[in-house]
């Protein structure tokens, strides 16, 4: 059964991961989606003068914050967010700047996102999780430690019964990247005895799979 499950999960990491725009979209950009992506805060900056809509979706419901996330432009999204931009918006599913940024492993702009107002708590993605959970399964550790430190839900159970410790395990590959986000979790005050739907908990998936450093750390905060 817990096979079924991680397969599941596996397929629908696939079917459903964050899309950003491609490059048939980024030709077709005008206005305040092109400036977003190009990082033109100059342009940013006249087109708000002039009224441009901050909110104007592109056929996957991304508003410029989102495009200028996925560009990795943070001045283009201070530069939107001074304008008053949507910072929690979110596109088709159900993203916002804080998991983007979280899953392409920009700690920098994703820092940048909460300090202009979005919020690390959200519940994001098609999994009902959160852009810790998506960092701990990643195993993008410097992103896991500043979510900690901002205040980011340790303990949030997305739709397939998951915090982001179990995901940290189960979908890790128990490698150095993965021991440093259990760590991280771990001191924040992670609940390790939050068991999956099966009733398996973080150390006994840890076991199950000999990641040893991984089991210790969670025997260790016990």
């Amino acid at each position: 059964m817990i096979r079924t499950i991680l397969a599941f999960a596996l397929f629908a990491t696939a079917a459903f991961g964050q899309t950003a725009p491609s490059q048939s979209e980024i030709g077709g950009y005008d206005g305040l989606h092109l400036a977003a992506h190009t990082g033109d805060v100059a342009t940013i900056r006249a087109l708000v003068a002039k009224g441009a809509d901050l909110e104007a979706r592109d056929s996957y419901l991304r508003t410029p914050i989102h495009v200028a996330a996925f560009a990795s432009q943070d001045d283009a999204l201070r530069a939107l967010a001074e304008a008053v931009a949507d910072m929690k918006a979110f596109e088709a599913q159900a993203y916002d700047v804080v998991t983007i940024a979280a899953v392409a492993n920009d700690p920098d702009l994703m820092s940048l996102a909460i300090e202009l107002g979005n919020d690390p708590g959200l519940t994001t993605s098609p999994y009902d999780g959160t852009a810790l959970i998506a960092a701990a399964h990643l195993g993008h550790a410097e992103v896991v430690r500043r979510l900690v430190a901002a205040g980011a839900p340790l303990d949030h159970i997305n739709n397939l019964g998951w915090t982001a410790l179990i995901e940290a395990v189960i979908l890790g590959d128990g490698g150095s990247d993965h021991v440093a986000v259990v760590k991280a979790l771990l001191a924040g005050g992670a609940d390790s005895d939050i068991a999956d739907r099966e009733g398996t908990t973080p150390l006994a998936h840890a076991e199950a799979r000999g990641y040893s450093e991984i089991a210790s750390l969670i025997r260790a905060a016990k």
